[in-house]
């Protein structure tokens, strides 16, 4: 059977844990050489091995724009081109209104507005007419979440970027588009619950009852959705929201 992305360079941002990760395993098994980022060199380093032969890590923050550079030159010098770029860099807390500090938002939207934007944007002399960007958003743009406003707010903030750039893009044949997952059991997700395995579990097992499909979601799954994204397969498919989410947001 061939491989989806066979030949196709990728960056994934964001990829030493979780969907990030998940997604630039399932890019190598598909043929891609995978080039992923993260702020931790032991995370990263760890991230390479479980790849595998077909990824090339480089440590950056996306939220600092030299670290971008570094990305990019180093993209340019081994492959010269990128054909799918994943952003799944960024994460947040929860604080209620009230609390909401700014150092707070300047956190939540650095990681993942303007990481985002400056990813992308310092990504398109390299990106090949007709490559595939898929920016990571969440079920939490477009619904309530108590104690999360302003990372909901940020992931609002990705959807409408894709709306915008696809008309930018579209000489260039270049797709956007935005995956977005509902609860999915990622270090960044449980983590919202402290440290405790016994209320990390508390916290799945609640989100799973709000879920139609009746479970949390994995991040293999996500991936999966991230690979149909990337491929020719959703060829005339740009400027879409994709939701991975059980069936969450959308009763």
């Amino acid at each position: 059977m061939a491989q989806k992305l066979e030949g196709k360079v990728a960056v994934v941002t964001g990829a030493t844990t979780g969907i990030g990760l998940a997604t630039a395993k399932q890019f190598a098994d598909e043929g891609a050489h995978v080039f992923i980022t993260g702020r931790r060199k032991a995370k990263l380093d760890a991230a390479v091995a479980a790849i595998g032969p077909n990824a090339t890590g480089v440590q950056a923050d996306s939220a600092k724009l030299a670290d971008l550079d570094v990305l990019f030159e180093t993209v340019k010098i081994a492959k010269g081109r990128i054909d799918v770029l994943f952003v799944a860099a960024g994460g947040g807390a929860m604080l209620p209104l009230g609390a909401i500090t700014e150092e707070h938002y300047e956190d939540t939207f650095g990681r993942n507005v303007k990481g985002l934007i400056f990813t992308v944007q310092k990504a398109l002399p390299l990106l090949v007419d007709g490559a595939s960007v898929i920016l990571t958003g969440s079920t939490t743009g477009i619904t309530g979440t108590a104690n999360f406003s302003v990372y909901s707010a940020s992931k609002a903030a990705v959807r409408n970027l894709a709306r915008s750039w696809i008309l930018d893009l579209k000489e260039r044949r270049i797709r956007v588009n935005v995956v977005s997952p509902g609860p999915t059991r990622t270090p960044g997700l449980v983590n919202l619950a402290g440290p405790d395995e016994a209320n990390q579990k508390g916290l799945l097992d609640y989100l799973a009852t709000q879920v139609p499909a009746g479970r949390v979601g994995e991040p293999e799954e996500i991936a999966k959705a991230a690979v149909f994204l990337a491929s020719d397969d959703s060829s005339f498919v740009t400027g879409a929201e994709l939701f991975v989410d059980g069936g969450t947001a959308q009763v």
